[in-house]
């Protein structure tokens, strides 16, 4: 028996100005087109997240691909994950430096590797011997977030000549852009995916790593419970495993509605972190839930499609 599809992507969770709204939605209808069409035509949901998340990408609103955040060195350093629910095969790649897409490197993984997670040049030497062209780092980085990194790192130096301490947390701070993607997808064969890809935060040591490539925390995908991507501070996230956190709630009997609002509590009350999820079951019901003034979503399913930077009401 068939299945309905359902599409839903996240462009990131913060407190987005007015003047970026327009951009954020324009990115997420994209990749929400992107993916349907995938779905559209009888197509698997683990295709529908990938390119969906390629088309964020290739957006340079967006921190993932080219036009990502830059780290202490002036460098983007890519992280992604994409996980299939159906047979719980997953590809990750982080901290590289040289792939325009990094999302397809992680697919190359979860089809062709016996591995799950690559790192670095290795990651970039794998993505090359399965014929996915590698980039200058150069080619990655634009003239925005040169500016953004040289403002920073310049506050943080007055700071210091001033004496007082910066706070690390500054960093995170919900004002400070979190526009991590990633999708989640249903299929007409009733199997979900999810995949999620960044560029990290602003000014961030080379070598961290963020959630949103580890499986459990920034991603996860099981035809028994649910698919998850979040958005927002990583460390929090981690620290929760949030996203196989949340499927664990879908998998005992919650409605992804509730379950998406209760990871951005059990975020802010047990971490004092904040972000955003959304969360697809195999039912087909999603649940879209942030803690930060503004998030970027869409969805579409075989009766509606919607899009916006504000909280969805369940």
């Amino acid at each position: 028996m068939a299945t309905d599809p359902v599409l839903v992507v996240h462009g990131g969770a913060w407190a987005m100005p007015d003047d970026m709204v327009e951009a954020h939605l324009h990115g997420v209808n994209n990749a929400l087109a992107a993916g349907w069409r995938v779905l559209d035509r009888g197509g698997s949901s683990l295709d529908a997240v990938e390119e969906a998340v390629v088309v964020m990408e290739d957006d340079e609103t967006f921190d993932a691909g080219r036009g990502s955040f830059l780290n202490r060195d002036g460098k983007v350093q890519l992280d992604a994950l994409i996980m299939d629910g159906a047979t719980l095969r997953a590809g990750g790649v982080g901290c590289v430096e040289r792939l325009r897409n990094p999302v397809r490197a992680a697919r190359k993984i979860l089809s062709e590797s016996p591995h799950v997670y690559f790192v670095a040049e290795g990651a970039e030497r794998f993505a090359e011997e399965h014929g996915i062209a590698l980039c200058k780092n150069e080619d990655l980085i634009i003239s925005r977030e040169v500016e953004r990194l040289r403002e920073y790192q310049a506050e943080l130096a007055r700071r210091e000549a001033d004496g007082s301490t910066p706070n690390g947390n500054d960093l995170f701070a919900p004002h400070i852009s979190h526009d991590t993607v990633g999708a989640v997808a249903l299929d007409r064969n009733g199997n979900i995916a999810a995949a999620t890809s960044t560029g990290g935060t602003l000014n961030k040591a080379p070598g961290r790593l963020g959630d949103s490539s580890l499986i459990g925390c920034g991603c996860y995908a099981d035809n028994l419970s649910a698919a998850a991507s979040t958005t927002g501070w990583g460390e929090p996230i981690m620290k929760l495993v949030l996203a196989k956190w949340t499927a664990d709630r879908i998998s005992a009997g919650n409605m992804p509605e509730w379950s998406a609002q209760e990871a951005m509590n059990y975020l802010q009350q047990r971490v004092n972190g904040h972000g955003g999820i959304i969360v697809l079951s195999p039912d087909g019901h999603f649940g879209i839930a942030h803690n930060t003034p503004r998030m970027a979503w869409a969805y579409q399913n075989m009766r509606k499609k919607d899009a916006g930077v504000e909280r969805l009401a369940p």
